[in-house]
Order: C-alpha cells, then sequence, then structure tokens
C-alpha cells in the first residue's frame, strides 16, 4: 500500500504487519487543519485495504497527542456552508472508517488529546494513555454540541453519568483516571508508552487474525446500534456553528478569557 500521499500523517512499518501513524511533528501538538481532518477520515480505508498490514498503532508526536481543530478551520465553519458539510462528512467517515476497518487499532495517548485526535483516540480498539495524560472533550466549551464521537462511545465507556458530567463540564479526565473510568484500556508511565503499544501490537500481529477481525467486528456492533444517536449529535453540532455561541467561544479561546455566552433563545 502506498502511504505516500498523506501529509500531515506520517504512515510507516515498524515491523512486518505492524504500521505506526504518526500526527503532527516534534516539538509541537498536532492540529487538526483542513487536510489533517481529511487525512484522519480516510486513513482507515487504506490500513483495511492493506494486505500486509496486521495492526496499526495511532500516536502523536512532540507534546502530546492531539490538540483540537485548527482555528482557522472553525472560523471558516462559522461562515461557509460548505466548509460545515465538508467537515461534517469527514467526521463521520472518521468515526464509521474507524468502526468499519478490520485491522487492529491501538491509540498510544499522552499529553493533550483534544478534538478529532481525541474521537480517534478512544474509537481505538485498544487505548493506551500515559497516567499523565489529559483527555478533554471541549466541544461544549466552544459552544457547540459534543458531537464528533462523545454519543457513541463515552456512554458505553464509562457510563451515562461520568459522560454527561465531563462531557457538559469539559473538564480534562487525567489518564491514569480515564483507566479507572473505563475510558482507555491501559495506562503506564510516558516513557514507557511507545514500547508498551508496541509490545501489546505484536502479541495482535502474531494473533489469528481471521479470530481477531471477527471479533472485532462482532465487539463493534454495539457502536452500531449506536449510530443513530452519534448521527443526531453530529448533525447538532455542525449546526450549532451556524449560532451565536460558536461565535462567542471562539472569539473567547482567542482573546484567552472565560466566556460569555447569548441567553439561550426564549422557546428553547
Amino acid at each position: 500500500m502506498d502511504y505516500s500521499s498523506y501529509q500531515d500523517l506520517r504512515v510507516r512499518t515498524l515491523e512486518p504487519g505492524i504500521l505506526e501513524i504518526v500526527m503532527g511533528e516534534p516539538g509541537k501538538l498536532a492540529v487538526a487543519t483542513a487536510r489533517a481532518h481529511a487525512e484522519m477520515a480516510r486513513i482507515w480505508i487504506d490500513i483495511d485495504r492493506d494486505p500486509e498490514a496486521r495492526v496499526a498503532i495511532l500516536r502523536g508526536e512532540g507534546k502530546g497527542f492531539s490538540a483540537g481543530g485548527d482555528m482557522a478551520m472553525v472560523e471558516e465553519m462559522t461562515r461557509d456552508h460548505a466548509v460545515r458539510a465538508r467537515v461534517w462528512r469527514e467526521a463521520r467517515d472518521l468515526v464509521y472508517n474507524m468502526l468499519n476497518c478490520s485491522k487492529i487499532i491501538i491509540s498510544a495517548i499522552h499529553g493533550p488529546a483534544v478534538g478529532a485526535g481525541l474521537a480517534a483516540a478512544l474509537l481505538a480498539d485498544i487505548s493506551i494513555a500515559s497516567k499523565t495524560a489529559k483527555l478533554i472533550d471541549g466541544h461544549t466549551r466552544l459552544g457547540v454540541a459534543a458531537g464528533d464521537h462523545a454519543a457513541i462511545i463515552w456512554p458505553l465507556l464509562c457510563g451515562m453519568a461520568k459522560a454527561k458530567y465531563y462531557l457538559l463540564t469539559c473538564d480534562t479526565v487525567s489518564g491514569e483516571e480515564a483507566e479507572r473510568l473505563g475510558l482507555v484500556s491501559l495506562t503506564c508511565d510516558e516513557a514507557e508508552l511507545k514500547s508498551k503499544a508496541l509490545e501489546v501490537a505484536r502479541k495482535l500481529a502474531a494473533g489469528p487474525q481471521t479470530a481477531l477481525r471477527w471479533t472485532k467486528y462482532s465487539l463493534n456492533n454495539w457502536l452500531r446500534v449506536a449510530g443513530p444517536s452519534f448521527d443526531a449529535s453530529l448533525a447538532l453540532e455542525v449546526l450549532g456553528f451556524t449560532g451565536p455561541e460558536v461565535k462567542e467561544g471562539l472569539a473567547s479561546l482567542r482573546e484567552k478569557r472565560e466566556p460569555n455566552f447569548p441567553p439561550a433563545p426564549k422557546d428553547f
């Protein structure tokens, strides 16, 4: 499989059967630019079709796993219907392409994990976080519904009460707390993260591939059942980009201040 067309994602073979997908650059947090967002949606189709791939490890380079959406793209979404439609399609495809990818996906999470990166981290089949990782779903802080993955996976992983608390408040979940809640599969010290992910990948790459892939397919039917809830949440998130709350949320983030959201519509 030729991965040379990818520019924001770097794909390489670590060992026979084990691919590594790296987001971002050394010393920086990976930002979901328009191109990166599109690549994150389609990479899983190529991995599914790659006859040599058995397991894929997704990780962030530099200071953390992911920094969330590029502010320029977010601002475009508030102004341009075509951009909103494109991002909606890519966000939908990211989720369903990961669910339908037959190969096993492992996420290795360190530092901040926000936005589309967080979606991929939690939708991975095996999620491994450093104890000091910081998982943040900041949608409502921005002024839009938590829609890019939250409704399909958080209640199943950590229960509705905890899902509502973290998605409504945007509080940070540490790697240690995420494991305690069931949001991630494993935790380890950050220095051990790459080696731990590779250890698990080796075990899975050496296993019976048909049995593993059919088990993944069967378990993911739990998530497919939640598809309508996800579809609704994503549509409501995108609708929110047309409203006044996201404008204030975006302005407050740019100005590094607390937001002062407008009151809700009278009959809402």
